[in-house]
């Protein structure tokens, strides 16, 4: 439960070992102490460090729970164990992967794989997620989503389509849980300096893992529904939305 003064008391991070997740999760522990749930991929070979993680962080306690994206199947009842010693204040969506751009639309396989867990599997936690923090008519969703997904285009369309699903499935989540006193905050990044974008090249507006955390905790306390990373992609996408197709099409992007 919220206490007193606003400041969440319990963290679940879907993608327990995500660096921009651990950061998000981290940004709130500079509030004070809270209990967190790390739910990572079964066997994940980060999640001993992404406990010590949040232990240095100042966490009141860390429990990890297995969570594989790919079996929908076994949602509800990873969903159940993370609610089941307390309440969830703060619940972070923050699984995903990113293959080779080129592949993904020439194997179908791979496509299906991006598609599953991308968007699939974050329907699936945000109903159940959703529906935990209807019954206790409080808590707060983010969503990690991406400029990607805002205007999808030829050069990796199959894993912005993907974030455009995202995008739109909570977005509208947040407009259904609104009345129970549930809110939802999506986050559309750009480049994100983590381990994962090491070996691409550095494109311009790319920030830390450290200032999206600070964006996204600071957009949750104001209530806001989306956040840019950094904010000033906000009106770059505005113009980009608007272009015409053939005129998008010849863009170096």
């Amino acid at each position: 439960m919220i206490n007193a003064v606003g400041v969440p008391q319990s963290l679940l991070l879907l993608g327990g070992s995500s660096e921009i997740g651990l950061a998000i999760c981290a940004e709130y522990l500079s509030k004070g102490p809270m209990h967190v749930v790390l739910a990572t991929v079964p066997g994940d070979p980060a999640g001993d460090a992404a406990i010590e993680t949040m232990k240095a962080a100042g966490a009141a306690s860390v429990r990890r729970i297995d969570f594989d994206a790919l079996a929908p199947e076994t949602h509800a009842a990873v969903i159940d164990d993370a609610f089941s010693e307390r309440d969830i204040d703060v619940a972070i969506v923050a699984f995903g992967v990113q293959g080779v751009d080129e592949e993904l639309w020439q194997d179908q396989r791979k496509a299906v794989f991006t598609a599953q867990i991308n968007y699939t599997a974050a329907v699936s936690v945000g109903v159940l997620v959703g529906e935990k923090m209807r019954e206790q008519r409080h808590g707060q969703i983010i969503a990690m989503s991406s400029v990607a997904g805002e205007r999808v285009r030829r050069s990796n369309f199959v894993y912005g389509s993907t974030k455009a699903g995202l995008d739109g499935f909570f977005l509208g989540l947040g407009e259904a849980l609104r009345e129970f006193g549930v809110r939802v905050l999506v986050i559309r990044p750009g480049q994100v300096r983590t381990r994962l974008s090491a070996h691409v090249e550095e494109a311009p507006l790319t920030v830390n893992k450290e200032d999206v955390a600070q964006l996204a905790v600071r957009a949750a306390d104001a209530g806001k529904e989306i956040v840019w990373a950094p904010p000033p992609f906000r009106f770059i996408m505005m113009v980009l939305r608007h272009i015409p197709r053939p005129v998008f099409r010849r863009l170096p992007i």
